[in-house]
């Protein structure tokens, strides 16, 4: 990505035409935040997959606007800054960040990093993460990775002025068994990022009425 972000295009994506609204500090009436939950692994047994499903579901259970999206059924390009943006994966991820106002993203942790595919999010689709919020789900295969999402939220928050939420969970194969999550004190920390996430979406958006 040479001297910064790809200059991806904008696309305007279109809102649900079922809005829930709330009143802001003057009563002007708004929509309600939008939220999304991302995996990022191509792994069909992701452990990072399971923490997104479970802030999923938490998240419905509130009844805020939630929308899953999972890149592994995409066929996401990997970005030449050219002909990568007209994919259909790339165009779909677009516009599904651009109508998000909070941001779950649930990633692998390989080799002390972030997995490559959730750089290769970012690069597909620039512009769109500008003024998110965005919290991070992460699994890893032991606890010496533990500040590896730092380089990638710095990314995020250097280039589009991403709001990075100050908690993240980060969790090991010992939470997980089979495709079940394992640890109530994993799905705790979850589900405190969620109602995190809900909180700086709607905090934000009350102060704009």
């Amino acid at each position: 990505m040479e001297g910064g972000a790809p200059a991806t295009p904008r696309v305007r994506s279109r809102r649900s035409s079922t809005l829930h609204c709330s009143r802001g500090l003057n009563g002007i009436l708004l929509a309600m935040p939008k939220h999304l939950v991302i995996s990022t692994s191509g792994n069909p047994e992701s452990n990072s997959r399971i923490m997104g499903r479970v802030a999923l579901a938490y998240l419905e259970k509130r009844k805020v606007d939630c929308e899953w999206l999972d890149i592994r059924e995409l066929e996401l390009p990997l970005c030449d800054a050219d002909k990568c943006y007209a994919n259909a994966g790339a165009r779909k991820l677009n516009q599904a960040i651009h109508a998000a106002d909070g941001i779950l993203i649930a990633a692998p942790v390989y080799n002390y990093d972030v997995a490559a595919a959730a750089k290769n999010m970012i690069e597909l689709t620039g512009e769109a993460w500008e003024d998110k919020i965005v919290g991070f789900l992460c699994a890893a295969g032991g606890m010496t990775s533990y500040m590896s999402v730092m380089a990638y939220a710095n990314s995020l928050m250097l280039d589009f002025r991403t709001i990075i939420i100050p908690r993240f969970v980060y969790a090991t194969g010992d939470s997980f068994e089979g495709d079940k999550l394992t640890d109530p004190k994993l799905e705790t920390r979850i589900h405190q990022v969620a109602d995190e996430l809900v909180r700086f979406t709607t905090g934000l958006r009350s102060k704009l009425g």
